[in-house]
């Protein structure tokens, strides 16, 4: 596939052009590594470098068109450059143009919010495929195009992956696409250019504060997607959260709302709860749902007011609803042969950990044990570290402090850290082992027949990064090996 510069520059904010813009590109690209005589590079200033200084080791290489903030030095006679005011900017709108504009020829729906993203937007997803459309995704677990599976290595890919992968939804014969939105997307610009049918907010609670600095700031970051969609598009947004109704603040498109408290355009209400499922009332209809927990009935929520307004019919939706069962990591029960339950979970923020320790104790009896095992990951907001130890201490029996993913970090003093929030009683309840694995069967040792074990923070990870290593870890093999389960 050939593309001429100038066809692309149609969509972009020029400040100069320098040299013949009839030039034809084959690909994109913002690595300089990956820069040749076939390629536009794209210069972006990073948190470590600037692209702008590798354009003269990109000429060197053949490359011959430039996308960059400001005029370089040295440029060839034979290339091109175009200068913009952002190329974090131009990079999203110039890959949907260079794909066709892939956007355009589904229905994308972007979901964001702290928690919540992946289960809403794979849910989505499978009910679409249920209901007979074929549909894509994008998520932080795997990413999908059809029945096809590609591997994802962010919650939100860069702006050339988004586009590519969604042209290739197109030509498989998608019609709807389902992505999750992180806060660090919007802010770098990753979905500049992307025509989004809807959005869907979650909630916002304490996470990714090493990147934004400070909540407003992230909270800032969340409604810059909203801020970015179309009249013709809706908005639905959770009226139970206190920043549900910011996020549509001044949206331009159709704003909804869903809520278990309040009235809501899709409302909820529990009617039986227990750890195989949950029977519910959605705007007035009775469905049972193979689904735990408070926060996964606004979960499901969003799914149905997201699937109405992209014009499925209601009953259809709820029978599909009925079916579908939770995504990988997230509320996953498994159950030994002599009674205990362990509840795999990728809660990894206070809030997330909350609800799902609110849910079990919710539904468990007061004769049985809760522990709970928690880590938090290294290079990562620290600050959360002591707030997650002590939920966990308030909610749990007793609690199980371990390694999550530390990375670069001292695991122990992860820990330490996490140690801090705990008084004196919790202290007492608590105790720290390093080895994740050890960790997990020391819990399970510590359970009675009925006792629950939440295993929380990696959910469907199958990997723990150590001094920058990654290596095979899965907590649903941990669990079931030690439970005896083949």
């Amino acid at each position: 596939m050939i593309r001429q510069l100038k066809s692309i520059a149609a969509d972009l904010t020029l400040v100069e052009t320098v040299g013949d813009a009839s030039r034809g590109i084959r690909r994109i690209v913002f690595d300089s590594r990956q820069a040749d005589a076939d390629s536009l590079f794209v210069a972006q200033k990073g948190v470590a470098s600037d692209g702008h200084d590798f354009i003269p080791a990109v000429f060197a290489q053949g490359c011959r068109a430039v996308m960059c903030e400001r005029v370089p030095d040295g440029i060839p006679s034979d290339a091109c450059v175009l200068v913009v005011p952002d190329t974090h900017e131009a990079l999203g709108l110039a890959a949907s143009s260079f794909y066709g504009h892939p956007s355009r020829r589904l229905r994308l729906v972007g979901v964001t919010g702290t928690n919540g993203k992946t289960t809403i937007a794979t849910l989505l997803y499978r009910l679409t495929m249920a209901l007979g459309h074929k549909a894509g995704l994008f998520s932080t677990v795997t990413n999908y195009i059809g029945h096809q599976a590609v591997p994802a290595t962010h919650t939100t890919p860069d702006a050339v992956t988004l586009n590519a992968l969604m042209a290739k939804m197109v030509d498989e014969g998608c019609e709807y696409c389902f992505m999750e939105v992180s806060s660090h997307s919007v802010v770098q610009r990753r979905i500049a250019g992307l025509t989004f049918a809807g959005g869907l907010f979650t909630n916002i609670t304490h996470d990714h504060l090493d990147y934004h600095k400070t909540f407003d700031a992230y909270i800032r970051a969340k409604k810059g997607f909203f801020d970015s969609l179309t009249p013709q598009a809706f908005a639905i947004t959770n009226a139970d959260d206190r920043n549900g109704l910011v996020m549509v603040q001044n949206c331009a498109a159709r704003c909804l709302t869903y809520s278990l408290r309040t009235m809501a355009d899709f409302k909820a209400d529990v009617v039986e709860h227990t750890f195989e499922g949950m029977k519910l009332h959605i705007n007035g209809r009775e469905v049972w749902m193979l689904f735990v927990g408070r926060f996964n009935v606004q979960n499901l929520l969003a799914v149905y007011g997201a699937a109405v307004e992209l014009g499925f019919d209601s009953e259809r939706v709820l029978t599909a609803m009925s079916a579908l069962t939770p995504v990988s990591g997230r509320f996953e029960t498994v159950r030994s042969a002599d009674g205990r339950i362990a509840i795999i979970d990728y809660a990894h923020t206070p809030d997330a950990l909350v609800n799902v320790i609110s849910t079990i104790n919710e539904i468990r009896s007061e004769r049985q044990q809760l522990i709970g095992v928690v880590g938090c990951g290294g290079n990562r907001d620290a600050t959360k570290r002591p707030e997650m130890a002590a939920e966990a201490a308030k909610g749990c029996s007793r609690v199980v402090l371990t390694s999550d993913n530390p990375r670069n970090e001292d695991p122990d003093e992860i820990i330490a850290q996490m140690k801090a929030g705990l008084d004196d009683e919790q202290l007492s309840r608590t105790i720290a082992i390093t080895s994740r694995r050890e960790a997990i069967r020391a819990a399970l040792l510590m359970a009675r027949p009925g006792d629950i074990v939440l295993v929380a923070g990696k959910g469907h990870e199958t990997y723990q990064e150590i001094k920058g290593v990654r290596t095979h870890f899965d907590d649903h093999e941990e669990v079931r090996e030690a439970f005896g389960i083949k």
